[in-house]
């Protein structure tokens, strides 16, 4: 397991690299050394800017070529968010490396994960917000499918279906008391009287008894927090889910 002194060697080397690099005229710490909440686990994120005229493609070519020729890099995966490309590399260290290229025009914070300029100029750029609606539409389509889910035996498609109803929950309660919203980064913030309700629509086995009552669960913590978040919509959404969820 990687080491907090090599992780910071990693990133002195990888910074150090852009300064020298032509091709990049912007060069920024994000995740949650940003945020000043890096701990013993964190990753190494950065972002890059490339000068107009040049490939984001071709820069990321050479740069993943130097990631495992010399940081010892076994595998990687892509992530594009616009005009940005993210390459997520794994080390034999198990130290993950986030490196995202964009056009320079393009060089600032996306989202709201954190944005540390560490040479260049960034762009100015509104954060992104989370639609509660969508959240709340993508609960109910879950619990829909669920039960459909448990209907037909299909008990790890229903196990799936019952975890995203409990992941929007937290969503909608880290969105309404203004904590990280994305991959439960807030969810540990979160007071009990909201994360008790959801730990009850853990599903402990896969049999169609088991999966109706985290099915119920799920639905009720669901429907707590959504009065909570736009009570009309409660309201509305509240029967024919309960219902559905075969809960009283």
């Amino acid at each position: 397991m990687f080491t907090v002194d090599r992780r910071q060697y990693v990133r002195t080397q990888l910074l150090e690299r852009a300064r020298e690099d032509k091709r990049i005229v912007g060069a920024a710490i994000t995740g949650s050394a940003a945020r000043d909440a890096e701990d013993r686990w964190s990753d190494v994120d950065l972002f890059f800017g490339v000068v107009d005229g040049i490939a984001v493609e071709e820069t990321l070519s050479d740069w993943s070529a130097f990631v495992y020729h010399e940081l010892g890099a076994i595998h990687h995966f892509d992530l594009r968010a616009g005009s940005a490309v993210y390459r997520a590399f794994l080390l034999g260290e198990l130290l993950e490396i986030d490196l995202g290229f964009t056009p320079a025009a393009a060089f600032g914070p996306i989202g709201g994960g954190g944005f540390r300029v560490v040479f260049g100029d960034a762009v100015e750029r509104q954060p992104g917000s989370v639609d509660p609606g969508h959240l709340i539409g993508l609960a109910w389509h879950h619990v829909l499918h669920a039960r459909i889910s448990v209907e037909r035996g299909a008990l790890w498609q229903a196990e799936h279906w019952i975890s995203g109803v409990r992941d929007h929950t937290l969503a909608l309660a880290c969105l309404r008391l203004g904590h990280p919203v994305a991959h439960a980064k807030g969810a540990d913030q979160l007071p009990p009287d909201v994360t008790g309700p959801v730990q009850e629509a853990l599903v402990r086995s896969l049999d169609a008894g088991e999966l109706s009552r985290a099915l119920g669960a799920a639905t009720r913590a669901f429907l707590r927090e959504l009065r909570e978040t736009d009570s009309e919509v409660a309201g509305t959404l509240e029967k024919p889910l309960l219902d559905l969820a075969a809960v009283s």
